[in-house]
């Protein structure tokens, strides 16, 4: 049964994110699982005034959990952590958008004001990368991509294989390598937005030259779920960015969209990489 506080969402469709994938192999079996989903209201808090503007049983929402559970017919959720999906969005773009789309949010968001700045986005191909580049680029920054192979990506001035340039906000989401190098190319006061962390027990190393020539410069380490909790602001930011998406201004990429009894192979396909953008399962 659902909190006081929450909601009970029939979901309709939800989306795969790397985190969670990743972290499968590290749960009990029967363990929830899943962050992100588009669905239904079926029933809403005891407390109606805790209910969005708009917002009625019946509807339909978009969301996510922080303690899991997303994959699944039905979840519940805080009634702050979703918001009304516009009617010309669907399940499939909805539901693809929640955890990705506010940690790029979040990242540029570090960054201040990007009006003409010069932004670097590592991973852009998949999940945040993809919206960061796109987000950056609606902010009025200068925007280049790096990627694996170089392809046509929206949002993107430059697409590049390698590190390389000077930049003011910097949103790596590759880690490892890929981070050390990043670091040398900050401008001053610039930021470097940390996502990824593919090795925990990995040293990462840069040339400190690189580092010490830009005055004011630092790295900034995010994790979604406590940002979106200590800023109180996951309806609103949902809201922000389901608007660009109704707006034809925000593509959210999804890739591959199947029901759910595939999800077990949508995952390994989602691990090796042969799916780079969003993947979605239809739940029946």
């Amino acid at each position: 049964m659902p909190l006081p506080h929450e909601v009970l969402v029939k979901v309709n469709a939800f989306s795969l994110n790397r985190g969670e994938v990743e972290d499968l192999r590290k749960l009990p079996e029967g363990a929830p699982v899943g962050w992100d989903f588009a669905g239904t209201l079926e029933a809403g808090p005891a407390d109606v005034s805790k209910l969005q503007d708009g917002m009625a049983v019946g509807g339909r929402v978009v969301g996510l959990v922080r303690s899991r559970g997303a994959w699944a017919e039905y979840v519940a959720v805080p009634a702050n952590w979703l918001t009304v999906l516009p009617g010309n969005v669907t399940d499939a773009q909805a539901c693809a958008l929640p955890t990705a789309g506010l940690t790029a949010l979040r990242s540029l968001e570090v960054g201040g004001f990007l009006l003409g700045k010069r932004v670097l986005v590592t991973g852009a191909r998949a999940g945040v990368g993809r919206f960061a580049t796109q987000l950056a680029k609606a902010a009025g920054a200068h925007v280049t991509a790096l990627v694996r192979t170089a392809v046509e990506l929206p949002g993107a001035d430059l697409v590049t294989t390698e590190v390389r340039g000077s930049y003011d906000l910097i949103v790596d989401c590759v880690g490892g390598e890929v981070f050390g190098d990043a670091i040398e190319c900050l401008r001053p006061r610039g930021v470097l937005v940390n996502l990824a962390t593919p090795d925990p027990d990995e040293r990462i190393s840069f040339r400190a030259g690189g580092f010490d020539r830009s005055a004011g410069a630092r790295i900034y380490t995010l994790n979604n779920f406590d940002e979106l909790t200590a800023h109180d602001s996951v309806q609103d930011d949902l809201t922000r960015l389901l608007g660009l998406v109704a707006g034809f201004k925000l593509d959210v990429g999804v890739e591959v969209e199947a029901p759910w009894e595939e999800t077990p192979a949508v995952i390994e396909a989602f691990l090796s990489r042969r799916i780079t953008g969003k993947a979605v399962l239809r739940v029946h």
